[in-house]
């Protein structure tokens, strides 16, 4: 019955619910430079030394920390636009503002006030991506998951390449000072969006209390039937790309690329690749159902991997590398985009935004805890034959999915 009654792939596309979720993917993404690869750049041009620098990239930190505080917006909500956009529109003002302020007080003028101010986008923007993700979970049906994804990736893409490239390009030609101004500019005109975009149904009353909004959510991952099996799964979906990825570019230079040749073009391919393996794999998830997309993205991930066999094997070749990047961000962004579907599935409309931050945060374990595995193998085993193991690290993930199909098929049925 829920097979006749689904939409097709146009009447999904029509829909005005996805243009808003791209200019929410977009409200995340604007910020997150901003106090990460751009303001490293304005630090660099004040003289700032890379050791200040580093640790100031701890700022970033609140984008990891940011379940601790995801209840307390599962329990409250403010008497303006509903339960979801009324917090969005609070924090995306917010952002204006303090981009405004951050842009008025450089590092030049006290580099302590700087980081404060700086720390403060960052732990707001993190709160925006908290609720903006709680708000496309509760919004969209298990159909429109798929291109739902898209959209958001899209968007946040989109406004990350503006908020750095594009401000480094400001900056040269009007100063940080203005090139700040206008993303504060640009927050505020996204935030005139959230107006207009529209609020999710409430299928179920919100937690009660803010210890209900905490362990509510819990109680239902950790007790529910089969659902550590589902958390297992989401820890374990990425491993084989996680481990292939976090030592990448030490890899092309000890295959004897050059660091511009790396940076020109890995940067260039894997924006590319990314953008069109999120197209790809939202669109064909569609036809597909979660299960199988899940499948087919996993195996191509595994495969993509002895992309960087080859060109262990054969040296420095440019056109080889480019390929492998290319097919690698493609096939990862395409398992990206069935992971968050999963995550959204598995999602209770009455503890979103806590679940999908924690939810979120559990799926990038593997890229968090692999690098020091990662250096001890490839030192060890020699390059080709780490990137052969980073094969067969992928395949357990693909055996959960493959075990726990019944239970995941579940979830793209719609909810009542």
């Amino acid at each position: 019955m829920n097979d006749v009654a689904k939409p097709g792939l146009r009447q999904i596309l029509s829909s005005p619910r996805l243009g808003a979720v791209l200019v929410m993917g977009m409200a995340s993404g604007l910020p997150y430079n901003l106090t990460e690869s751009t303001m490293q750049a304005w630090l660099k041009d004040a003289a700032i030394s890379n050791t200040t620098i580093g640790w100031l990239s701890l700022i970033g930190l609140a984008y990891t920390l940011k379940p601790l505080w995801a209840p307390l917006l599962d329990r409250y909500s403010l008497p303006l636009l509903g339960r979801r956009r009324g917090w969005i529109l609070l924090f995306q003002i917010l952002l204006a503002a303090a981009l405004a302020v951050m842009a008025t007080h450089g590092p030049e003028q006290g580099l302590v006030p700087f980081a404060m101010l700086a720390l403060v986008v960052a732990a707001l923007s993190a709160s925006q991506d908290i609720v903006i993700d709680a708000w496309r979970t509760d919004l969209v049906s298990p159909s429109e998951r798929g291109p739902a994804a898209t959209a958001a990736n899209l968007g946040y893409r989109l406004a990350a390449w503006f908020s750095f490239a594009g401000a480094l390009v400001l900056a040269d030609l009007i100063g940080w000072r203005q090139t700040y101004f206008v993303m504060a500019a640009g927050m505020l005109a996204i935030s005139a969006v959230t107006f207009f975009a529209p609020e999710p149904k409430l299928h179920a009353p919100p937690p009660r209390t803010l210890q209900e909004a905490v362990t509510g959510p819990l109680r239902q991952l950790l007790a529910g039937q089969g659902m550590l099996w589902l958390l297992l799964t989401i820890v374990l979906y990425k491993v084989g790309d996680a481990f292939a990825l976090k030592l990448l570019t030490p890899f092309l230079m000890d295959v004897g690329f050059t660091k511009t040749e790396i940076g020109a073009v890995t940067k260039t391919v894997m924006l590319v690749a990314s953008i069109a393996g999120a197209v790809v794999g939202g669109l064909w998830l569609v036809s597909l159902g979660l299960v199988r997309a899940l499948l087919v993205f996993g195996a191509a991930q595994a495969v993509a991997n002895l992309g960087y066999f080859v060109v262990a094997t054969q040296g420095n070749n440019l056109t080889l590398m480019a390929i492998a990047v290319f097919l690698d961000n493609f096939v990862g962004s395409m398992g990206n985009t069935a992971l968050v579907v999963f995550i959204m599935g598995i999602c209770d409309v009455r503890f979103s935004a806590f679940q999908y931050a924690a939810l979120s945060a559990l799926a990038v374990l593997p890229r968090n805890l692999l690098g020091a595995p990662a250096g001890i193998l490839s030192d060890a085993l020699g390059w080709a034959p780490f990137f052969v193991l980073t094969f067969f690290t992928a395949l357990p993930g693909l055996a959960m999915v493959w075990w726990q199909r019944h239970r995941i098929a579940l979830l793209d049925l719609p909810k009542t």
